[in-house]
């Protein structure tokens, strides 16, 4: 069988066609042959809201997005899930548990889900991450939730993927409200008090009220799917507006992607070698060793 070209696999991307899309989100993911040229060929005709998730460990997020998706699609949408998972950085490998957190919607005919590592970002996010929601948006998602690793402070990096930004927390992270970080607080659209029904939840909606001047606040079950309407109305009336940020965000994005494209002739096992060689000088200094790199 012939390779299909990158106008082939164009031509057939479409939401409807889970196939063409896994397909063009493999191509861009491992650079495979025509991959630039599908990218440059992207073409974004359906209005797509991109909603980035994210939050500290173990605060709900993905219970949050199955809910969101549940409402989403009762009212005959399409969604596209980008579920970023940590990637060891010692082989880059990825638990990649999307089946596992949103088996609900695995094989709805209205919902794609994909797994994704994060490949060493710091952030939860890679230039890969930002190709292949492009490659989403060009298939005519309705709504793409990009659920990122809750690392805290350099999530920051979600801000300049997503239109929208939902920081999900939890009635406990009260305790430490003084060391949630200005970063963080400054990339919310909105805040997610998640797990609402537990003790000290309307005490800590408040005091992030609050302290969070006109970012709104929301509070939900989402394993009940209480609350969530409120979110998705605020998601839908969000939905295609200029933010004033936005060309800070896309200069970003930007950037994140031609660096890609300047390291693409470094071999981070080549690297790790060359410095595993010369350890064994005991004057080893790796701001010298890295002037061959510059």
């Amino acid at each position: 069988m012939a390779l299909k070209t990158a106008p082939d696999i164009l031509s057939s991307l479409n939401s409807d066609n889970f196939k063409s899309v896994a397909r063009a989100l493999t191509i861009v993911e491992n650079d495979l042959r025509g991959a630039d040229e599908l990218l440059k060929n992207l073409r974004f005709i359906n209005p797509t809201s991109i909603i980035g998730i994210t939050g500290p460990p173990g605060a709900g997020k993905s219970t949050l997005v199955n809910a969101l998706i549940g409402e989403l699609i009762v009212q005959d949408n399409k969604v596209a899930v980008l579920a970023i998972d940590p990637t060891s950085p010692f082989n880059f490998g990825s638990l990649l548990g999307d089946r596992i957190r949103m088996s609900a919607y695995f094989n709805n005919p209205k919902v794609y889900i994909r797994s994704l590592a994060t490949r060493g970002s710091l952030g939860g996010l890679s230039a890969k991450t930002i190709e292949m929601t492009d490659v989403l948006r060009a298939a005519g998602f309705d709504y793409i939730f990009v659920e990122t690793v809750g690392v805290g402070q350099s999530e920051v990096e979600i801000a300049g993927l997503a239109d929208i930004t939902l920081v999900v927390l939890v009635p406990e992270s009260g305790d430490e409200i003084q060391n949630i970080k200005s970063g963080l607080m400054e990339i919310a659209d909105a805040f997610i008090v998640n797990k609402a029904d537990r003790d000290g939840a309307d005490t800590f909606a408040n005091n992030l009220k609050k302290l969070t001047d006109r970012v709104p606040v929301f509070k939900s079950v989402a394993s009940q799917a209480e609350g969530v309407a409120a979110i998705i109305d605020f998601i839908t009336s969000a939905t295609n507006k200029r933010y004033p940020r936005k060309e800070m965000l896309l200069a970003d994005k930007a950037y994140k992607l031609i660096q890609q494209k300047r390291m693409a002739d470094v071999d981070k096992k080549k690297l790790q070698h060359a410095i595993a060689e010369a350890l064994d000088d005991p004057e080893f200094n790796l701001y010298k060793f890295l002037e061959r790199y510059y």
